[in-house]
């Protein structure tokens, strides 16, 4: 109880109302159970709409369209992030999704037989919740970026829009993955530029050639992403197993175009020395302004529940054995390593609601304890959650 009121009860709470909770919600309503999608966002696709001013998607159009509705335009533009937010508010529209937006969970755990979820003063009871969110959702900065003398202006990438918000002077982009190669790039036109950290490798082509349109893009992203590299082939537990703390190789801008551009490259960031950014070789950089695309926490912190690994929730493709009626969408190779992108979060989905489906419909087979709550949804109790002999990721 809070506040006096009855937990209001939904058979299905999806926590999320980024592409993996709408993917939810699609196969949720094909299966007509009975749901809501629970977003902090006040907009659908305002996590897309929040990122810096000239991000396009890394992959064409064509990848990146969810289940039952194709991304307009041509297949192989590269979208522009309004676009993908514009896309996912559509798509929730088309579908009559039940969204409901500013509505942030802070707690998840579980009273008796049922999921409790608080957001605010509001309260909620669930047989089933699927958490989709990526692994990625609370900024991280090194702890020494405190340190910092006050007149250096500093900013996550995840509040970067554009080279206006920084002050006259010199940059400094910490962290040399696809975010802080775009940004320097950007901000080389405006300012004298520097990119710390190691190099991660990048695909050996252009996405925009004639090449990669015509098959390349294709056989790696609808190939080797999607059916090779999963947890089910060796190579793909490999990948799997070597990749989730590691930076994914420049995509878009390559070394070659860092250096034309006139972006200076420079070694780890380490610390702070005067006030000042210290390199690893033990210089420090006279600056006016630190990118820190130093990339993201998990941010679960609100899942009151002990289904955590070292890393990442322990789960077999988005279940949680040890607690039946949990189900994740959107984690960082969920089962392949598309399985964070667009194009494989709605397979991701349709596997978890299928497993709901089918645990329902077993409990009402066997009459085990079906109630009718408010005629919003049933409830069983006694079907055990197993997941026949899917690896362990």
């Amino acid at each position: 109880m809070h506040n006096g009121q009855a937990p209001e009860f939904i058979e299905t709470i999806v926590v999320g109302g980024g592409q993996a909770g709408l993917a939810s919600g699609y196969q949720l309503s094909r299966q007509q159970l009975p749901f809501v999608i629970l977003d902090a966002s006040a907009r659908i696709g305002d996590a897309w709409r929040n990122r810096w001013d000239s991000l396009r998607l890394f992959s064409p159009a064509g990848f990146d369209g969810l289940a039952g509705l194709p991304f307009p335009g041509r297949s192989d533009a590269f979208p522009t992030k309004d676009a993908m937010a514009d896309y996912l508010a559509g798509y929730a529209a088309h579908f009559n999704l039940p969204v409901r937006s500013g509505v942030r969970v802070d707690r998840l755990w579980r009273a008796g037989d049922r999921f409790r979820l608080s957001a605010g003063r509001q309260q909620f009871e669930a047989d089933n919740v699927i958490v989709a969110m990526a692994n990625y959702q609370q900024p991280r900065t090194p702890a020494f970026a405190s340190r910092l003398a006050p007149h250096i202006r500093q900013l996550h990438s995840s509040q970067y829009r554009n080279p206006g918000q920084l002050h006259e002077g010199d940059v400094l982009v910490v962290g040399a993955g696809n975010s802080g190669a775009e940004i320097a790039v950007e901000v080389v036109g405006s300012h004298r530029t520097w990119l710390s950290g190691r190099e991660p490798g990048a695909v050996p082509f252009r996405l925009d050639s004639r090449p990669a349109r015509l098959l390349l893009t294709r056989l790696i992203l609808g190939g080797l992403f999607h059916h090779v590299l999963t947890v089910d082939t060796p190579i793909g537990r490999r990948a799997r197993a070597t990749g989730l703390n590691r930076a994914t190789p420049l995509i878009r801008v390559k070394a070659g175009e860092l250096r034309a551009a006139g972006v200076g490259r420079l070694g780890r960031t380490v610390g702070v020395r005067n006030g000042l950014p210290l390199l690893d070789d033990g210089r420090t950089l006279e600056v006016a302004n630190v990118i820190w695309c130093t990339g993201y926490e998990p941010g679960f912190a609100w899942i009151d529940l002990p289904v955590f690994g070292d890393h990442e929730p322990l789960h077999e493709r988005g279940v949680v054995p040890s607690q039946p009626g949990l189900y994740f969408v959107g984690l960082h190779f969920e089962y392949a390593l598309s399985s964070s992108m667009i194009q494989g979060v709605s397979r991701d989905a349709q596997r978890v609601v299928r497993t709901i489906a089918s645990l329902r419909a077993a409990g009402q087979r066997h009459g085990r304890d079906v109630r009718q709550h408010g005629g919003e949804g049933v409830h069983f109790e006694g079907a055990e959650q197993r997941v026949g002999t899917q690896a362990r990721v």
